[in-house]
């Protein structure tokens, strides 16, 4: 996935204005850095993945776009451009999980017993 983009094109939103109930939210973030926290309810779909398990979006609310995360939003703008170049509503999140944990948003891991974290 070779995408180029300038970020003024890029439909962006911070961590501060996203709504706390009914977001859309794809991880694209490693699995080592999804079981250590994401958001809870968030789809996880790592950015190398993505364009052979794009089709798993289908499965989203298409009402609203789909908000898509990494750790600091370097990938997640990759993903981004190319998911609205193919076709898909999509909005990146500026600063990632980490601004995620910064803004106190609620985060979940998948080793019981540890504190989420972001990796």
């Amino acid at each position: 996935m070779e995408i180029v983009v300038s970020p003024a094109e890029l439909p962006t939103a911070e961590v501060r204005d996203l709504p706390k109930d009914g977001l859309v939210l794809l991880d694209v973030r490693e699995d080592d850095e999804w079981a250590a926290g994401h958001a809870p309810g968030a789809v996880h779909i790592p950015m190398g993945e993505l364009p052979a398990r794009v089709g798993e979006l289908t499965d989203l609310p298409d009402d609203q776009p789909i908000h898509v995360i990494c750790r600091s939003g370097g990938r997640s703008a990759r993903a981004t451009a190319w998911l609205n170049q193919s076709g898909w509503d999509a909005v990146n999140v500026a600063g990632g999980m980490g601004a995620w944990q910064r803004e106190g948003r609620s985060m979940v891991g998948e080793h019981p017993g540890i504190e989420p974290e972001v990796i």
